[in-house]
């Protein structure tokens, strides 16, 4: 029973911080507190308890490098000219009307490709979202298709670490994995094209401006080599080039078309990679501020104190009890429903997709056969963890595009998925219980 106390503490710190607008890093710490103290309560050894909360910390140490490398990369595109030239050329090509959907397919094409949420968001999200801006597009419109895209890929890419990470703690075939992910996926993707052609038809849009479009002629050389370093992400992602080396060699190449086209010093550059770009000129500013080493620092934090929750959770066995719970009340509802809720609550308390996923799995294992369980995993918590508000899954791609959290109500990929299968599952159910 300690355990379920525990959990509702942190749970209403959770929520106090969110009702009050307190950043979620205070309820965190106060979690850390409240696990730390269970352990001790326990029995434990506070300096074991440290020490395997801090093991916790580095299993997500990969993951905390490419918030740096986001940092960078969505700095540097601004500077040298990158996004400028696409949203620029985007802007005279692409139909308002079309371009929530567009930025949908974009980012899932793309996420697919390269298997991350995080590059994907850092990459096409932010081109998408500077050229609807330029075409004063409802951003939380924006916001959620972006999200509904990234997480189309990043949960059925072969390249991706939560379909790896799936495949690794059930023992399934990857390719099979993703044949199924496919074919569960058909009737919400369909469904998400409708809704996202639905709002641009109805949103009252304008084309770009020529003074907006101006601006950009204005301020940067427009030299069609400074869309190389989006080019090179797609191509070193088709060749399956690691996407740390991928989005390092298009920092580089940033760097040095924003020195000899854009004429920035080797100093601004570092400091944009640092605090961000910026510009003198206010109008220019308002569309391109942005990105920077420091403004992943915020999520930088949540993922590592959330992640040292793993590592007390292991050594008191805090979850015993849940999961002896969950498996009485799957019989008196469903197999599938227990594994969403699960992973509602997985992905609330972790805080972040990977440990989620783990904690999902632990917790309801012995519900479903591998193969089943490894496509719900996929279909509730890789999805449901963007749309925690406090969630690295949901935090970071809307900071790196920097719209607010209401774009969630606009992830439309991101619910009707997980609640489709849902319905099929409590079909399902019934009629085993009818036969």
């Amino acid at each position: 029973m300690g355990s379920i106390v525990a959990i509702l503490l942190f749970s209403l710190s959770l929520i106090f911080c969110l009702l009050l607008k307190y950043s979620v890093i205070y309820a965190l710490i106060v979690g850390y507190i409240i696990f730390v103290t269970y352990g001790l309560i326990k029995g434990h050894d506070l300096k074991v308890l440290i020490k395997k909360s801090f093991e916790g910390v580095l299993t997500v140490k990969n993951i905390l490098s490419v918030f740096i490398l986001i940092g960078m990369i969505t700095a540097l595109w601004r500077a040298s000219g990158t996004i400028a030239f696409i949203v620029y050329m985007g802007s005279k090509l692409i139909s308002p009307s079309i371009l929530i959907l567009l930025t949908f397919l974009l980012c899932s094409i793309l996420s697919f490709l390269i298997g991350t949420s995080l590059g994907t968001a850092a990459t096409m999200g932010v081109i998408c979202v500077s050229i609807g801006k330029a075409m004063e597009i409802n951003p939380y419109y924006l916001g959620g298709a972006v999200l509904s895209g990234i997480y189309f890929g990043d949960r059925c890419s072969p390249m991706s670490t939560s379909a790896l990470l799936i495949t690794e703690l059930t023992k399934t075939n990857l390719y099979t994995n993703i044949k199924l992910m496919l074919k569960t996926s058909i009737i919400p993707f369909v469904a998400t094209c409708l809704f996202y052609l639905f709002l641009g038809l109805k949103s009252s849009t304008s084309p770009v401006s020529i003074d907006a479009t101006n601006i950009f002629k204005e301020n940067y050389n427009l030299n069609i080599v400074v869309i190389i370093p989006a080019i090179l992400i797609i191509i070193l992602s088709l060749l399956k080039v690691n996407v740390k080396k991928t989005m390092l060699v298009s920092i580089v190449i940033s760097f040095i078309i924003a020195m000899f086209f854009q004429k920035e010093s080797v100093t601004s550059l570092i400091n944009y990679c640092v605090y961000g770009f910026h510009h003198s000129n206010e109008k220019l500013n308002s569309m391109m501020k942005g990105g920077g080493i420091l403004s992943m620092l915020n999520v930088g934090l949540i993922v590592a104190i959330s992640s040292s929750y793993s590592g007390i959770f292991k050594e008191t066995k805090m979850l015993v009890l849940m999961k002896r719970y969950l498996k009485e009340f799957s019989k008196k509802t469903s197999n599938y429903f227990v594994i969403f809720l699960s992973s509602i609550i997985s992905g609330a308390i972790a805080c972040n997709q990977s440990l989620g996923t783990i904690l999902t799995y632990e917790l309801c294992e012995e519900l479903e056969d591998k193969q089943n369980m490894a496509i719900i995993l996929e279909n509730t918590i890789v999805l449901l963890a963007g749309l925690i508000p406090w969630n690295i899954a949901m935090a970071v791609p809307l900071k790196t595009i920097d719209i607010g959290l209401m774009s969630g109500l606009f992830a439309f990929y991101l619910y009707f998925l997980p609640l489709w299968n849902l319905f099929l599952g409590i079909i399902k159910e019934k009629r085993k219980i009818i036969r």
